[in-house]
C-alpha cells in the first residue's frame, strides 16, 4: 500500500493549544511523522517549530513559562491598536526559531489569518516564518495586527479555526485535526435568569505608578491575566473568552462541512485560556490524548492497515 501524505490541522485555544506539543511528539514517538501542516494561532506556532524541526526548542520554552515571565512578553500599548505590541513575544519567538523563511522547511507549512476588513482568509506558505506566526495569532484588540503584502492581518481562528481546508488543499491525502476543549459539555439551550443588580464593589484608586513594585505587579497581574480582587475578569481574559466562543462555534460549523479523515481531541479541565504557566500539564495532556488515539487506530482492523500506511 502506498504510503499517504499525512497532514495536520492544528487550531487554537491561547495556552490550552500548547496540548499541540504533546499530540506532535506523541505521532513523532509512534513512527507517524506528518509531512503538511496547517495551523491557526497557537496552532500555527507549534505547526511552525514542528515544521523548522524546532519542537523540542518550543517544548523547552513553554515548560520553563511562569506568571512573572508571562508579564514580561505582554508589552503593553494602550495608545495603539491594541493592548499589546507583541514585539517582545514575536523578538523570543525568533530567537528559538531563528531567520527561516517558509518555503524553506523541510515540511509544508501554512499559517492561517483574517484579513482585517474584508475577513478574507489568508493563508500565509512563504516568506517569514516569525512573522507568519505572529500575523496567525494576533487576537483582535490583544495584540496588534501585522501588516503583509500590504494587508493587515490578524487571528486566523475568526475565519478557519482548525484548518482542514487548508491542510488538505497544501496535498494532505489523510488529514489528522487536533481540537482542544476545556473538558466542559454546554448543551445550546436557552432559560431564564433573573437580573439582580449586585452591591457597589470597592476599586483600587492609586495609579500603578505610585505603587511598590510587588503591589504594582499584583495590579498588571490582576488587570491583564483577570485576577481581579473583586472576581470579575481582566480586558484581556473577556476578550479572549469571547472570542474563544465564537471560534467554537465557527469551528463546528467549518468541520461538519469538511471533517477530517481523524480527529484528536484533547480535553484540558482545569487549564484556563491564560495558563500559560501550566504548559507542561497540557503538553502531557495532549501526547496522552494522540498515544489514545494511535491505539485505537491498533485496536481497529481497518486501523492497522491505515497506519501502516500512514507511516513514512
Amino acid at each position: 500500500m502506498a504510503k499517504a501524505l499525512v497532514g495536520l490541522a492544528l487550531g487554537g485555544g491561547a495556552a490550552r493549544a500548547l496540548a499541540h506539543i504533546g499530540v506532535i511528539e506523541a505521532l513523532i514517538e509512534a513512527g507517524l511523522e506528518p509531512q503538511i501542516v496547517a495551523g491557526t494561532s497557537i496552532g500555527a506556532v507549534a505547526g511552525g517549530f514542528y515544521a523548522a524541526g524546532r519542537l523540542a526548542e518550543l517544548h523547552d520554552f513553554a515548560r520553563g513559562l511562569t506568571l512573572r515571565q508571562l508579564l514580561r512578553y505582554l508589552d503593553v500599548n494602550l495608545a495603539g491598536s491594541s493592548l499589546m505590541t507583541g514585539k517582545r513575544l514575536e523578538k523570543t519567538l525568533a530567537s528559538h526559531i531563528g531567520d527561516i523563511q517558509i518555503e524553506d522547511l523541510p515540511r509544508k507549512f501554512g499559517a492561517v489569518a483574517t484579513e482585517l476588513g474584508t475577513g478574507q482568509e489568508v493563508w500565509l506558505t512563504k516568506g517569514s516564518l516569525v512573522a507568519a506566526l505572529r500575523a496567525s495569532y494576533a487576537l483582535p484588540g490583544i495584540f496588534k495586527p501585522v501588516r503583509i503584502g500590504g494587508r493587515w492581518l490578524m487571528d486566523g481562528a475568526l475565519v478557519n479555526p482548525v484548518p482542514v481546508t487548508a491542510a488538505r488543499a497544501f496535498g494532505a491525502q489523510f488529514v489528522i485535526a487536533v481540537t482542544i476543549h476545556s473538558g466542559q459539555y454546554v448543551r445550546n439551550t436557552l432559560f431564564p435568569v433573573e437580573a439582580e443588580a449586585a452591591p457597589d464593589l470597592k476599586t483600587e484608586r492609586t495609579a500603578p505608578g505610585d505603587q511598590p513594585k510587588k503591589k504594582r505587579f499584583g495590579l498588571v497581574n490582576r488587570q491583564l491575566l483577570g485576577q481581579r480582587r473583586d472576581g470579575a475578569p481582566g480586558i484581556p481574559r473577556v476578550v479572549l473568552e469571547a472570542f474563544n466562543i465564537t471560534q467554537n462555534r465557527i469551528a463546528r460549523s467549518r468541520l461538519a462541512g469538511d471533517p477530517p479523515d481523524a480527529t484528536i481531541q484533547v480535553n484540558l479541565e482545569g487549564i484556563g485560556l491564560f495558563d500559560f504557566h501550566k504548559a507542561e500539564q497540557a503538553i502531557a495532556q495532549g501526547h496522552a490524548a494522540a498515544q489514545r488515539f494511535l491505539s485505537t487506530m491498533r485496536r481497529d482492523g481497518s486501523g492497522l492497515q491505515t497506519e501502516a500506511a500512514l507511516r513514512r
